[in-house]
């Protein structure tokens, strides 16, 4: 099926956010994943399981259900820890691949009405509906995905784009 047109372009933009993400996580070793700017900036991991973990809420609000047992670590909001508490890098990958298939089908799954019907409050949504909330979550991406980017080529990795 394809996506519905109120979210046509939520779903271009995490297509292409998508290829830019794994450029940027391609090749990184175990030390680059937990390796920060600062002490006050994320690293790789957390930011790459935050994206998993935007992507499974997405998910949710579509109306499927996808989950990992160390998604919390990755929520909004969730403090840093020790890096040991992290799940590894292939795991966060693997779980990765699994979420961006899982919310593909999920857009073209869904119905116009239901991307048509308000969405929750207390989310952002840019239109007031679940066709708005997607797209703020395309649109999440992006800025986490551009924290990838940077994080890539301050590991001394090349460009992503370009």
């Amino acid at each position: 099926m394809p996506v519905p047109s109120q979210i046509a372009h939520a779903a271009a933009s995490f297509r292409q956010t998508a290829e830019l993400f794994e450029k940027s996580i391609n090749g990184l070793t175990t030390e680059e994943w937990t390796h920060r700017p600062n002490e006050t900036s994320n690293a790789m991991i957390w930011v790459a399981g935050h994206i998993v973990w935007s992507r499974s809420r997405a998910l949710e609000f579509l109306g499927t259900q996808w989950s990992r047992p160390w998604l919390p670590l990755f929520a909004r909001g969730s403090k840093v820890v020790d890096p040991i508490e992290y799940p590894p890098a292939d795991e966060i990958v693997l779980a990765w691949k699994d979420v961006k298939a899982s919310l593909c089908t999920a857009m073209e799954d869904v119905s116009e009405g239901a991307l048509s019907a308000p969405g929750p409050e207390k989310v952002p949504s840019f239109d007031g509906k679940l066709s708005g909330l997607v797209s703020f979550f395309a649109f999440h991406e992006t800025y986490h995905v551009g924290q990838a980017c940077y994080l890539r080529r301050w590991l001394g990795h090349g460009q992503v784009i370009g």
